[in-house]
C-alpha cells in the first residue's frame, strides 16, 4: 500500500513539473516572428534596454505619413550580446542607426534582430544574415 501512495506522489509531482516545463520552453518560441522575411528601418534609437532574459531595442521610425511609429526589436541575453562584441553602451538614446530584423507576423511595429549599422559605420549582430543596406546619415 506505501508504494502504491508512493507511486501516486510521484506521478503527481511529475505531472506538475511537466506543467510548467511547457510554458519554459514555450517561451523560447520563435514562432511570432516571420524568419523567413527581413525589414529593414531606419531610425532613432529610444531606448537600449539591456536586461535578462532578452535585451531590447526600442527604436523611433518615420512612417510614409510623416508621423513617427515606435518599433521594439528583441535581442538575446545580455550574456550572448557580450560575446557577440556587445556592450551595454553600444547604442544610446538618439543614436540614429539602420537596423535589420524579422518581423513579427501579425504586423505589430516590432521584430527580432538580426544586425545594425551604427552612427559610425560598425555593424553589431549578425552581418551575413543582414539584408544589404547602406547607412544614412
Amino acid at each position: 500500500m506505501r508504494l502504491l501512495k508512493f507511486g501516486a506522489a510521484a506521478v503527481t509531482v511529475l505531472g506538475g513539473v511537466t506543467a510548467l516545463a511547457g510554458p519554459a520552453s514555450a517561451h523560447h518560441s520563435f514562432a511570432m516572428f516571420d524568419l523567413q522575411r527581413q525589414s529593414v528601418l531606419a531610425g532613432t534609437v529610444r531606448q537600449f534596454q539591456w536586461t535578462n532574459p532578452h535585451s531590447w531595442i526600442e527604436l523611433t521610425v518615420q512612417n510614409d505619413k510623416g508621423g513617427l511609429d515606435a518599433y521594439s526589436i528583441e535581442m538575446n541575453s545580455p550574456n550572448n550580446l557580450v560575446r557577440q562584441g556587445w556592450k551595454s553602451t553600444s547604442l544610446k538614446p538618439g543614436d540614429k542607426v539602420v537596423l535589420t530584423m524579422s518581423p513579427t507576423r501579425d504586423g505589430s511595429k516590432g521584430g527580432l534582430f538580426v544586425a545594425v549599422v551604427l552612427p559610425d559605420g560598425r555593424t553589431l549582430g549578425n552581418p551575413t544574415q543582414r539584408a544589404p543596406v547602406k547607412p544614412t546619415p
